[in-house]
């Protein structure tokens, strides 16, 4: 275990004016095109990390879809927001170790809607094809997309989830989950890729191989010990 210093978010706040909805065929990608891009530094990062894009994971029904697990637990929407060191740019951070920080959100059903993604819901149904995109107005904040306590978060070193997997990123999974209504959920096994419904695009669970993962619960390093430790067990028995 390590005792990590706060992470600290800016512009998440922030209002994004205007961004763009894309169907790449893989996976919902939103970029932000106007408004304050968000930065975070602190934690276990090393550097400031600003706003690059973020997706969606999700499996063909509620009972999988995450590409990570809690407790053996599966999640059946997993949003991962990506954002590179701003040392290197974009493009340099994704071919240098710690160059990217993924943050990643689990979601749980809820009996009722999110009102926070109702602009994405309608985006959605702009973007059922492959190669096509939506420019959405007044999308709300990141902080609204992300309603979670974000002092609760794994976070080891690890690669991309997609080609080519390089290893240069720092993930921080996030214990708290997003709360999703069911039909909010059903919406993403809507889009299409080539040849049918993208019903599922998560990444299996991988090896932890000789990783170390860290556990942050947001509280002193001495009432926490004891579940720490058996909670970082957990994670690397699910993963291996």
């Amino acid at each position: 275990m390590k005792n990590f210093p706060p992470l600290k978010f800016e512009h998440f706040q922030h209002e994004v004016h205007e961004g763009l909805l894309e169907n790449n065929g893989h996976t919902v990608i939103l970029k932000i095109i106007r408004g304050k891009r968000p930065r975070i530094q602190g934690g276990p990062l090393k550097g400031i990390y600003e706003f690059s894009q973020l997706h969606f994971h999700w499996g063909p029904n509620d009972t999988l879809g995450s590409e990570n697990k809690i407790n053996h637990q599966s999640f059946p929407l997993e949003m991962h927001v990506v954002m590179h060191n701003i040392a290197y740019g974009p493009h340099k951070a994704a071919k240098i170790y710690g160059g990217l920080t993924v943050l990643s959100f689990l979601t749980s059903i809820s009996p009722n809607d999110n009102k926070n993604y109702d602009k994405l819901e309608e985006g959605l149904l702009e973007v059922q094809f492959v190669s096509s995109n939506k420019s959405i107005r007044n999308f709300g904040s990141l902080d609204n997309l992300t309603t979670v306590d974000r002092k609760h978060y794994f976070t080891y070193e690890g690669s991309l989830t997609t080609p080519p997997c390089s290893e240069v990123v720092t993930w921080i999974e996030f214990v708290n989950t997003v709360p999703l209504s069911k039909e909010q959920i059903k919406a993403f096994r809507s889009i299409s890729t080539t040849g049918g419904r993208l019903t599922h695009n998560f990444r299996p669970v991988q090896p932890i191989n000789d990783r170390f993962v860290y556990y942050n619960s947001g509280i002193s390093h001495s009432k926490t010990t004891i579940t720490v430790l058996y909670v970082i067990l957990v994670f690397l028995l699910i993963n291996t």
